[in-house]
């Protein structure tokens, strides 16, 4: 009988802890979700801001037409971008498309007085901020969503129910992964 009973409690602590383990699973999921459709909303804040700078670069600079249509492309690319792979190189695109443009505004001194032209500015700065942290908070999330997809005995429960790794949302060059600079 107490074997009995000893048996029945292991069985009831062991199921307990795989639910526990699913039940973490299915956090982390979600939190991944979520840390990823909050970057996505940044991402389109910065994308819907850019044509508004853009313009009023051109109404300084008529003839940089090149460059213009370079930050549109990029824009697009970036706003139609799907997976994450994707989405880092269209990033990538438009990071450099943006300090294109911003060269052309440097030669500029009137557009670099322009009360509109500083404070979209200074909206893309801290736009620039908020996707880092939001950056940050996905990648830490996705390392502890693939930390328990991997480890023992989690593993087990995460390839039951099909619980996958996610991917991380990297630049590739180093020198990318800082704030691009605006000033001028």
């Amino acid at each position: 009988m107490i074997t009995i009973l000893i048996i029945v409690a292991l069985v009831v602590i062991f199921l307990m802890y795989g639910v526990s383990i699913y039940n973490r699973l299915v956090k982390l999921r979600t939190m991944v979700q979520e840390a990823w459709s909050s970057i996505d909303v940044m991402l389109k804040k910065r994308h819907d801001l850019i044509p508004n700078l853009v313009e009023t670069v051109k109404g300084y600079a008529t003839h940089e037409r090149e460059t213009f249509e370079s930050v549109t492309r990029a824009r697009t690319a970036a706003m139609n971008a799907n997976t994450i792979q994707e989405k880092e190189a269209a990033e990538k695109n438009l990071n450099q498309a943006m300090m294109n443009l911003n060269a052309v505004a440097e030669q500029y001194p009137d557009l670099k007085a322009n009360t509109n032209f500083l404070q979209l500015l200074g909206e893309l700065s801290a736009l620039e901020g908020d996707i880092e942290k939001s950056r940050r908070y996905y990648n830490g999330t996705v390392r502890e969503n693939n930390i328990l997809v991997d480890t023992f005995p989690s593993n087990i429960i995460a390839n039951m129910y099909k619980f996958t790794k996610s991917a991380f949302f990297e630049l590739d060059n180093i020198a990318e992964r800082a704030v691009p600079n605006v000033k001028f």
